[in-house]
């Protein structure tokens, strides 16, 4: 029997849809979203109405009658601290997201549209495995300031998901296995991953682990504070320098990674020189996550769009192979692990936590 489920993925300029059955997508589709129309909205959330008027002729293809749809799925704004897992969307959690008390994220969009389409359709709603799930052990939370605890900010869903993956290829599960698993995109998750739970990770988004693409990632000290009283920024110019304009960008200029290792294809030593050293930081990251699990994991995970680099991925193998055993899964997988969260659900294997 048909299980049709409706799976919501915005993100900045784009929503992503599909409809699973099961396991199995039925019918996918990406809508492109002018971004000169978005900036009129000062808050996310306000978006709904603009993005489910250019949603909803694909939602109309599909021709779904009542009783066909049993749910829909999200993907999980940044929220409160939370156990990972699935939660049903509830009227606080949309509360929190409207009036931006954890993010004015493109994904607050995920649960607010979920919420719509399941109450149209009289179906459940869910969000998995938000960037904020946290199971840190106590340690993990102490910073040296105790002003600043540590936070836990991950990849966690498409992280959580291709781990599940290679578990069942050793027929076994995810809650049976510990991984090192390192989400690279355009910030990059190094986590310790402890029976399915991350039990300690870098801060992608601001202020830990390695430099990516365009985030800064870990800093001098002194540095910073001196470039933060330097006169030169406001605090939410430092913001957007931090987590949007630094890393590779500012070092050579552009963020893609194939357009760098064109130019090291071309003789750039310094974009070499870069690029290396953001795997290098990867490397050492990793490093870190080993020894979080005290040396007992199956594997060293590298996945994400950037773990298409053999390049990339070569260079993070010199430093970590003596560590383990290194596999490479390359892309990212929110989708499918926001479908297979709703599996799971239907089946009995995992009931949905309140908010």
């Amino acid at each position: 029997m048909s299980q049709f489920m409706l799976i919501i993925n915005p993100g900045s300029t784009s929503t992503k849809m599909a409809l699973f059955d099961g396991l199995k997508p039925v019918s996918e589709e990406t809508v492109r979203h002018d971004a000169k129309e978005l900036l009129q909205f000062d808050n996310v959330a306000d978006q709904f109405g603009y993005r489910m008027k250019q949603i909803e002729p694909w939602i109309d293809s599909l021709r779904l009658t009542p009783g066909q749809l049993v749910a829909v799925v999200g993907r999980g704004a940044p929220l409160k601290p939370l156990e990972g897992g699935s939660y049903v969307i509830s009227d606080e959690m949309l509360d929190d997201i409207r009036d931006r008390v954890y993010s004015n994220h493109a994904s607050n969009l995920g649960a607010i549209i979920a919420s719509a389409l399941g109450t149209r359709y009289m179906v459940p709603s869910m969000i998995s495995d938000p960037i904020t799930v946290d199971n840190f052990v106590d340690v993990a939370r102490v910073s040296g300031v105790p002003e600043i605890p540590r936070k836990c900010r991950v990849h966690a869903l498409n992280i959580k998901e291709v781990c599940r993956r290679e578990a069942q290829k050793l027929g076994k599960k995810l809650e049976e296995l510990n991984f090192v698993a390192v989400h690279m995109g355009g910030g990059v998750s190094v986590a310790a991953l402890s029976g399915g739970k991350v039990i300690d990770v870098n801060d992608a988004l601001l202020g830990m682990g390695p430099f990516s693409p365009d985030r800064a990632g870990a800093l001098p000290i002194g540095g910073l504070v001196k470039l933060c009283y330097s006169g030169q920024y406001t605090e939410a110019e430092m913001i957007d320098k931090l987590s949007r304009k630094s890393g590779l960008a500012a070092y050579i200029g552009v963020s893609d990674l194939r357009e760098a290792e064109k130019m090291i294809d071309s003789g750039d030593e310094r974009a070499l020189l870069y690029f290396n050293a953001m795997a290098y930081q990867i490397a050492k990251e990793i490093g870190q996550a080993a020894v979080a699990l005290q040396g007992k994991f199956e594997a060293i995970v590298l996945t994400g769009g950037m773990a298409n680099s053999a390049r990339l991925t070569g260079e993070i193998k010199k430093y970590v192979s003596f560590l383990g055993k290194v596999i490479i899964v390359p892309g990212e997988f929110e989708m499918e692990a926001l479908a297979a969260a709703g599996v799971r659900f239907l089946s009995g294997q995992e009931n949905l936590k309140i908010y």
